[in-house]
């Protein structure tokens, strides 16, 4: 009996925005997260990739220029085979896939193929990549209109014919810079002159980007000094004098700092968002993972017994995430909470609680004894029943600041940390690449780094050690790094701040 063949699949064109990862739409982030295979261009920064569903298969068909790694037939086979097996395709592409992306040849193979496609249009480099310059491609009292090139013909000697259709518009060149010289040629055989604004502008909207003015006339000079490589864009207009006052990007307190972000993967990512919105590129480098613990007695007592606590304590995101899916394991809700007084520990754990709709009664500004001492003052009654859920490495600060009040403390493991796999070849590997700063936002986190690391601390002590707190930083100095920075405010936008500071002065 012969096997069905299956349907055929679907393929979408997802443009990826031309490299900040954050300029990605929201219905390709979408697809991302959703497709079966991720077939990717060189260019493509690779945290897009990290939050793709499990099982997903990644495929790079990476070009640089004078590597091919897959010729575009073989791409164009790729995708007609990965859709005929019945799979969710993205072909991820830099920019937007139909501006020199030759997202137009693979529609056109998934045409004649019959099989499904969309498509998801991206931001142009052409656009965003001036604009990150502070270039605006156009202005009305400096330009009304902008020409889109591609340098990639000018590169192989192929000649333009009046490819720059207005005398005072903007001009923008894609893939500049193996093209330049013939492109400044036609630019000039057209009619511009040499002492017209021009800018190149390489790995444009990257924490790495760097920004080159110069004239028409001296632009090539100025980017061989310079020694740009690819990706490169060339501006040339009146536009590009606007930089001087509308540059941004740059000035950003972090901007291009590489930064060793050390806490779990789940946890990393709105201190790495933080870290981008600084300018800074963060390493994310997790040494520490959360695993729930196996059958728990001493929790199923603890979920029975609620309403006799007067204080419930959270100190982690991820205990509360854990609490309260054991609480709907057992057919409870945050209802079961109605009687106690809630004290949360940073504002990570504020953060998981509110999305259960429970808004703490104490949020310590920190985890020393003195500011939760602070946060819950009197509130606690002598005798107090409290409940701890911690991780089964707690310190026990949290019990001493509570025993301060002669309350009855009880602890509840929720989980345990352990180490990823792969993290001492990972984290070695940044750490010799070279990081500004080296992060800390738990002692649990400088315990395993130094562990992986097996006590040379030589390579971590070349950059700049912070830590979220004083916990964290007496846990480090115990382990023999040398504390730089420890926030004032005990959050990960407060150890972003504490960095932006340290950094911009050790510059």
């Amino acid at each position: 009996m012969k096997r069905a063949r299956p349907d055929p699949g679907i393929v979408y064109l997802v443009g990826a925005g031309p490299g900040d990862p954050g300029l990605i739409t929201v219905r390709g982030l979408r697809l991302l997260q959703q497709a079966d295979v991720i077939i990717y261009d060189r260019l493509v920064d690779p945290r897009l990739l990290r939050d793709v569903k499990p099982g997903a298969e990644l495929i790079n068909v990476g070009k640089a220029r004078g590597a091919h790694s897959t010729p575009q037939q073989e791409i164009n086979n790729l995708l007609l085979e990965k859709a005929r097996e019945g799979k969710v395709v993205v072909r991820l592409k830099g920019g937007d896939p139909f501006v020199f992306g030759r997202g137009g040849e693979e529609a056109e193979a998934l045409v004649e193929a019959g099989i499904p496609y969309a498509v998801v249009p991206g931001i142009s480099s052409a656009v965003a990549v001036p604009a990150y310059a502070g270039i605006p491609v156009t202005h009305r009292n400096v330009a009304s209109s902008f020409t889109v090139v591609s340098g990639a013909g000018a590169a192989h000697g192929k000649e333009p014919v009046k490819l720059f259709t207005t005398p005072d518009g903007t001009v923008v060149a894609l893939m500049a810079w193996e093209g330049l010289d013939g492109l400044v040629t036609s630019l000039l055989r057209e009619g511009r002159r040499e002492e017209t604004p021009a800018a190149l502008i390489q790995w444009g909207t990257e924490p790495h980007q760097r920004v080159i003015t110069a004239t028409l006339g001296t632009i090539r000079e100025r980017g061989r000094q310079a020694k740009l490589v690819a990706p490169v864009v060339l501006v040339v207009g009146e536009v590009v004098r606007l930089r001087d006052k509308l540059a941004w990007f740059e000035q950003r307190p972090l901007i291009g700092k590489r930064i060793l972000v050390t806490g779990s993967k789940s946890q990393s990512a709105s201190f790495s968002q933080c870290l981008e919105d600084a300018g800074a590129f963060p390493i994310e480098t997790p040494v520490i993972e959360f695993k729930p613990l196996g059958r728990n007695a001493a929790l199923d007592r603890a979920i029975a017994e609620l309403s006799n606590y007067g204080w419930l304590v959270f100190s982690s995101p991820i205990g509360v995430e854990l609490f309260f899916e054991q609480l709907k394991k057992r057919g409870k809700d945050a209802r079961a909470l109605a009687r106690s007084k809630v004290c949360a520990i940073g504002s990570a754990a504020v953060t998981s609680l509110n999305a259960h709709g429970i808004e703490p009664d104490a949020s310590p500004k920190g985890f020393s004894i003195e500011a939760i001492a602070q946060a819950v003052g009197s509130r606690v009654k002598p005798s107090a029943r409290v409940l701890m859920h911690r991780t089964d490495q707690d310190s026990g600060s949290l019990r001493k600041a509570f025993a301060l009040f002669r309350a009855q403390v009880r602890e509840i493991s929720l989980y345990r940390t352990v180490v990823p796999s792969g993290a001492e070849a990972q984290l070695r590997e940044a750490l010799a690449n070279g990081v500004h700063a080296v992060t800390f936002t738990s002692s649990a986190a400088v315990h395993n780094f130094t562990s992986l690391l097996k006590g040379d601390l030589s390579l971590a002590q070349l950059s700049v050690v912070a830590c979220i707190g004083p916990s964290a930083a007496e846990s480090a100095k115990r382990q023999g790094l040398r504390v730089d920075v420890v926030a004032e405010r005990h959050t990960t936008q407060g150890l972003v701040e504490a960095l932006s500071s340290r950094l911009s002065l050790k510059d």
